[in-house]
């Protein structure tokens, strides 16, 4: 079984910076690509930002420039730094990750989910 553990979030004000970290644990063979995804309320879930093993990044036209995604291999984590918030930042992050377990089977992984709330 492989899991996604959150953390970060809360509260900030308008112009605030935050941090998300999530680490994959489990029977893990290999993490592919790991990322980020919110869901506001009334609104679909939508891509923040993702990254491959190889480091290769890609963000939302909406968040470039003040958001930034890292990962390590040991442990699987992969983190967003969000800088520069505004009030539309605001919703539930989800953290994204593309497993081979150690039976070799590839599946996707989802976090619980974590409240950013940003206020004006």
């Amino acid at each position: 079984q492989v899991q996604l553990v959150e953390s970060g979030g809360g509260s900030v004000q308008f112009g605030g910076s935050l941090s998300l970290s999530c680490v994959a644990s489990g029977s893990i063979s290999s993490v592919n690509t790991m990322g980020w995804f919110r869901s506001a309320l009334g609104k679909q879930r939508e891509l923040v930002a993702t990254i491959t093993r190889d480091g290769t990044i890609t963000y939302a036209d909406s968040v470039k420039g003040r958001f930034m995604i890292s990962r390590v291999d040991h442990p699987n984590t992969v983190y967003l730094q969000m800088n520069s918030l505004k009030p539309e930042d605001t919703a539930v992050y989800f953290c994204d990750a593309d497993v081979v377990n150690l039976a070799g089977r590839y599946f996707e992984v989802w976090g619980q989910g974590t409240l950013v709330n940003v206020s004006s």
